[in-house]
């Protein structure tokens, strides 16, 4: 069955797997690139890989419209359960668990993690699903350079996504030195462009990829959709 990642602009996509849809990240009221809003956005699961306002935002009102189960570490999970949202699944860094739609690992990332009220966040992650079907999808999320990132790679990766804005997470040098590390069939680069803090050039990026490794670069635009059969 075929994969889709749609990217709503910043870090925040939605995915479709084997029918389920899963949303990570959901962050539309106050993105100034958001392609919908977040009485727009549908999910199954919803995935949260640490507590930024910018990645969490709308997570709450989304999980209790749609009854989605949240994902994210043990302490986001509990911050989401004493919430109110009664389907959550906290994991931890290293740790996978098979659902429905494939089996999901967290993995390091180098980061902050603090929920917009100022309480423990655990430590940030990415994602590693390995879906149904054997396909390999790495959501490095929000984080920094990490040499490890070429163990992730030994996977066998067939899409990574991930950030280039810098300031906050990789820049376009270290984000291409991770496509380097993790060696995947297909890249796709996010978290850049929301504000003038993080404003690149993703094409002269994406060219820089396909010159120096074998990896084959997508430049979404918000609301743009990319699959993988």
């Amino acid at each position: 069955m075929a994969f889709t990642l749609t990217w709503y602009g910043h870090a925040s996509m939605g995915m479709i797997v084997d029918g389920y849809q899963l949303l990570v990240d959901p962050y539309f009221g106050d993105n100034p690139v958001s392609s919908i809003t977040a009485d727009q956005a549908e999910a199954d699961f919803i995935l949260i890989s640490h507590g930024h306002g910018d990645h969490t935002a709308d997570a709450l009102g989304i999980a209790k419209r749609t009854g989605a189960t949240l994902i994210a570490n043990y302490e986001i999970a509990n911050w989401y359960e004493e919430k109110g949202i009664k389907n959550v699944h906290g994991q931890h860094l290293g740790g996978g668990f098979k659902y429905p739609f494939g089996y999901l690992k967290l993995t390091l990332a180098l980061h902050g993690s603090a929920m917009p009220d100022g309480s423990y966040g655990g430590n940030p992650a990415g994602f590693l699903l390995t879906t149904n079907d054997g396909k390999k999808i790495y959501l490095a999320c929000d984080t920094g350079l990490f040499g490890d990132m070429r163990l992730i790679g030994e996977e066998g990766i067939d899409l990574t996504v991930l950030p280039i804005g810098d300031n906050f997470t990789m820049g376009p040098q270290d984000a291409l030195r991770a496509v380097k590390l993790i060696q995947p069939k297909h890249v796709i680069p996010v978290h850049f462009d929301t504000w003038d803090l993080i404003v690149q050039d993703p094409e002269k990026w994406a060219e820089a990829v396909q010159a120096e490794t074998s990896t084959k670069a997508h430049v979404l635009k918000p609301g743009q959709t990319f699959s993988l059969d």
